[in-house]
């Protein structure tokens, strides 16, 4: 009888170890598995777990997560679920030219439940300065800062106060990082 192999999947979960809220790892992983996950990793300690899931439902696993880190955190932990193929298409997209990168304070990724749609999208873009520079694709935002993070005006809470979504953050260095250590399967 042939073996399933289920996906690697890697979730990415806003507001662990920020803001007053420090959770280890080994209790998320113990909180995944907890939820019948396989093979599950944590990938430094900002709330990125790699496992494995026969669900193919994303938006419900999702959901699932966040109900029990709710439940077993007493916060609001959204969560954001990507294949390993993903992350790596993530990693190599080239969202601003090489040269821009190079100069930049910081290179980072929005991570979203769904695609902006235009009025989105034009909300975004009303926070590009001479510092920050903004770009979408698919579930994904790329936010190019020309200072450091700390020095911009631009924030997620922002972010998130002016289009009513969801998102979470990582450095490009973290997504490449990932993409490198769970190549896709």
């Amino acid at each position: 009888m042939p073996r399933l192999i289920a996906p690697r999947l890697i979730a990415f979960l806003r507001a662990i170890n920020v803001g007053g809220h420090t959770v280890t790892m080994a209790q998320l992983r113990q909180e995944f598995e907890a939820l019948g996950l396989k093979d599950v990793e944590t990938f430094i300690a900002s709330g990125n777990v790699i496992f494995s899931a026969r669900q193919a439902d994303s938006a419900a696993l999702e959901k699932k997560i966040e109900t029990r880190l709710r439940a077993s955190l007493g916060y609001e932990v959204a969560t954001f679920i990507r294949t390993d193929a993903e992350v790596a298409a993530v990693a190599e997209y080239k969202a601003f030219k090489a040269a821009k990168i190079k100069d930049a304070g910081a290179f980072c990724v929005g991570f979203l439940e769904k695609p902006l749609d235009a009025a989105a999208t034009l909300t975004l873009m009303a926070f590009k300065t001479d510092e920050d520079d903004f770009h979408t694709a698919g579930r994904e935002v790329y936010w190019l800062c020309a200072v450091g993070q700390s020095d911009s005006t631009f924030t997620n809470a922002r972010f998130e106060k002016a289009l009513k979504i969801r998102c979470t953050f990582r450095g490009i260095n973290t997504i490449r990082r990932l993409a490198d250590k769970y190549p896709a399967t």
